[in-house]
């Protein structure tokens, strides 16, 4: 049986600590191990999603994946019900998470399982536009 060492403790704790200062965003591998890099710190990748790992299964990060192509993407959740029960928004241009609260959507979600059989986890839905503070002053749409 392989026991837990504590190797690389430091370096676990730098990328808990970025996943909770970035937890108004998705990250990615590459995102953490160049700031573990820039902190004197390195982690292997594998290593990055071992760990990443663990804390999902904790309960502690969502994972998202997009599709097959991209990388997942990974967010500090904490151990609560708050992000489990509402749809979230990414700015394509800073990358912003936005956690939105809205009873319209909660509406579809029940529409889709009440007409079409379909149960949505608003937790895993996203929706991708420009928000506010970056669409203010200009007439770009995505």
């Amino acid at each position: 049986m392989k026991r837990d060492t504590g190797y690389n403790t430091k370096q676990k704790e730098k990328l808990v600590d970025y996943l909770v200062r970035n937890k108004e965003k998705h990250t990615n591998v590459q995102e953490i191990s160049a700031y573990l890099a820039s902190e004197g710190s390195p982690l292997g990748t594998a290593t990055i999603y071992r760990q990443l790992d663990k804390l999902v299964e904790s309960g502690l990060v969502r994972k998202f994946v997009i599709d097959g192509k991209m990388g997942a993407c990974y967010q500090y959740i904490e151990n609560t019900e708050e992000c489990r029960e509402h749809f979230h928004l990414k700015c394509l241009k800073c990358g912003k998470l936005i956690h939105l609260n809205c009873d319209h959507l909660m509406g579809i979600n029940e529409h889709i399982a009440e007409h079409h059989g379909f149960i949505i986890d608003p937790s895993q839905t996203v929706f991708y536009g420009v928000c506010a503070e970056c669409s203010a002053g200009s007439d770009e749409q995505v």
